[in-house]
């Protein structure tokens, strides 16, 4: 029997999670999520399903790769001394379990086997086609002993597209100098009805928020026209901006690494090329 962990049961995610369980056995599979109107708790959510597991000794636990997903299962496999393979583009049913999963920010596939029953496994975004058949989906409460609680859940704000659904991204790195450093980069994307992103480097030093990050462990992109300033090219920093159709890199470094991955190259300081470019574009518009 697979059991299958949705955080939200009516996503994209969910229903690619869903081809792969059917995958393993179409037969038994068995969709459970928490129900929980007080917020989201790991720990909480995690123990809730780690009991259901105890009970119900499924062969794999799967779930869709989300921030949740992720973080979910790897406290249930904490709990339990189970295998956890997270992200994977490939589940093969067996005895141990096959996994295929992606490392190194996409330049590496890496297989492995997970020993131990049941083995935890979330799927990569777009690894499979969705499935459209749909799943009923049991409903469990979050374990009444959780550690940790949500308290309060602030919505950001966002003034324009927002940064994945963008077609056109304008990004600053740690080049840009500083956060009032920004606003040059906010004026082109404006003027390009695009959004604002940033490197690691950017909002480790305070200048952005998380949400604007560009990266493995930030937002995946796939924008027409990405545009990044005074970026270096971290290989975690191009995992998440390697569906762009173009990328447009400007850095004054001509060894910088991100060049090798450009599409055009503008070798130059940046807070002299991003207002040129934003002053060319209102002198074409007549602005």
């Amino acid at each position: 029997m697979v059991l299958l962990f949705a955080e939200r049961s009516d996503d994209e995610l969910f229903r690619q999670a869903l081809a792969f369980a059917r995958g393993l056995d179409g037969d038994q599979l068995h969709a459970v999520g928490i129900d929980d109107a007080d917020g989201y708790s790991p720990d909480g959510w995690a123990s809730a399903l780690a009991q259901l597991i105890r009970e119900r000794a499924p062969g794999a636990v799967l779930s869709p790769g989300s921030e949740r997903g992720n973080e979910v299962l790897a406290h249930v496999a904490a709990q339990l001394d189970l295998p956890f393979a997270a992200n994977c583009v490939s589940v093969a049913p067996g005895d141990p379990l096959r996994v295929t999963r992606v490392r190194w920010g996409g330049s590496l596939l890496e297989e492995a086997r997970l020993h131990g029953s049941p083995a935890l496994v979330t799927v990569a975004p777009h690894a499979v086609a969705a499935d459209t058949t749909g799943v009923e989906v049991e409903l469990v409460g979050p374990a009444p002993e959780a550690q940790t609680r949500m308290s309060e859940r602030l919505e950001a704000v966002s003034a324009g597209v927002s940064l994945a659904d963008a077609d056109v991204v304008v990004s600053g790195g740690r080049g840009v100098g500083s956060a009032e450093g920004f606003v040059i980069i906010e004026e082109l994307a404006d003027l390009l009805g695009g959004a604002v992103g940033c490197s690691r480097a950017v909002t480790s030093a305070g200048w952005r928020p998380h949400t604007d990050q560009v990266g493995q462990t930030g937002t995946k992109i796939s924008p027409s026209l990405y545009i990044a300033c005074g970026i270096s090219g971290a290989t975690q920093h191009m995992a998440g901006c390697k569906g762009a159709k173009k990328l447009l890199a400007i850095n004054p470094d001509r060894e910088a690494s991100i060049f090798a991955n450009a599409d055009y190259v503008v070798i130059g300081d940046l807070h002299e090329v991003v207002p040129a470019i934003s002053a060319e574009i209102r002198r074409t518009r007549g602005g």
